[in-house]
């Protein structure tokens, strides 16, 4: 294990900078974490600590120029799509050392997404007291589609986001919380105010509905809750997430099935939402960050997706939500995640070089 541990971290270390063309300037990109398998999220502790999530079930803590495996991590069904997937840091972590972490858990039949809390030693070496405190019920047989994005609300509240999970009518389904975006509390009980706990029939922990499967989320300055989504051959989506809304799955899209068939009654339905921007042909949008302008004021209140398909970065600005630029270098291959830092700096996760890099001017 010590040998696999020491082939397999990463190393905090200044290497070369290569410089990236943009709207704002020459940007400055340095790998930050190399070695990476499949990274998937990444949170910033207080003190400039770092955690971040590999798919196949690795949390590790990266601090100076120290990186570790945490132990304690939840058993993941790493298979397909599923694993070990996001990590949230919330807003009290340096009075309460909790984390929350979306997987996807091993059930009878499957599996499903779920979120785990947990508190992280003062050494950063483990988790103690992990709690299951949501998981998808029931979970199914297929490795697609688990959502898994995790934004903490302004009052501390959980908005975390579940794919369709392969079966698309589902996400219309509000007896069932495929294709939703759902609001939980910390202990993972239901918050009085969700839109449907007292609709017969329905999960109570659902917020909105008719989802794909979202796996970026934000909130902007003014506190209001953002997914993007995958679409199927076209049709990816930036959505402005609001209570009890229908976004339209499957009954609505701009995109087509894998095969060409057309998808649903169209684009449009009365009682659907729209889109805020949607992409065609798709990118395969990944991570989100709603940027606050803390080196670069000209992008404050920029969206930032990340693409797994075209090895860049979208940037988009606006009301109506427009693609100002596409941010593209070598280092952009399969961006994940993207985040910004406390410094203002802009992170991304690479899947392409299994890489974390950092942003700035």
């Amino acid at each position: 294990m010590t040998r696999l541990i020491a082939l397999c971290l990463a190393l905090l270390i200044s290497l070369p900078a290569q410089a990236l063309d943009s709207s704002a300037g020459k940007l400055t990109v340095t790998r930050m974490v190399a070695g990476l398998s499949e990274p998937w999220a990444l949170g910033f502790l207080p003190g400039g600590g770092l955690l971040i999530t590999e798919r196949g079930g690795r949390l590790l803590h990266v601090e100076g120029t120290r990186t570790r495996v945490v132990a304690g991590v939840p058993e993941v069904a790493a298979r397909g799509q599923g694993g070990l997937l996001d990590v949230l840091v919330p807003r009290d972590f340096a009075a309460t050392r909790e984390i929350f972490l979306t997987f996807s858990k091993p059930q009878p039949g499957g599996a499903g997404t779920a979120v785990a809390r947990a508190r992280l030693t003062q050494d950063g070496a483990r988790l103690e007291d992990v709690r299951v405190i949501f998981e998808l019920a029931p979970g199914s047989s297929g490795g697609r589609h688990f959502g898994s994005r995790m934004v903490e609300a302004g009052d501390g509240t959980l908005f975390v986001t579940i794919g369709d999970r392969g079966d698309d009518a589902t996400a219309q389904d509000l007896s069932n919380q495929n294709g939703t975006v759902i609001r939980i509390a910390r202990d993972g009980s239901v918050p009085a105010d969700n839109p449907f706990v007292n609709t017969s029939g329905a999960r109570p922990e659902i917020w909105s509905y008719g989802h794909r499967n979202p796996q970026g989320a934000a909130r902007d300055r003014e506190g209001r809750l953002w997914v993007v989504e995958h679409g199927a051959r076209g049709g990816d989506e930036v959505n402005h997430v609001t209570r009890g809304a229908n976004y339209g799955w499957p009954v609505i899209s701009y995109g087509r099935h894998y095969s060409g068939a057309r998808i649903g009654e169209g684009a449009r339905k009365a009682g659907m939402e729209q889109p805020v921007h949607y992409w065609d042909p798709s990118i395969a949008p990944s991570g989100m960050m709603i940027y606050s302008g803390a080196l670069w004021p000209q992008w404050r209140g920029d969206v930032f997706v990340g693409s797994l398909k075209f090895g860049l970065i979208s940037r988009l600005e606006g009301s109506p939500l427009i693609e100002a630029e596409r941010l593209k270098s070598p280092e952009t291959a399969r961006v994940r995640d993207i985040r910004e830092a406390p410094d203002g700096s802009i992170w991304f996760l690479s899947v392409g070089h299994g890489a974390a890099y950092r942003i700035t001017p």
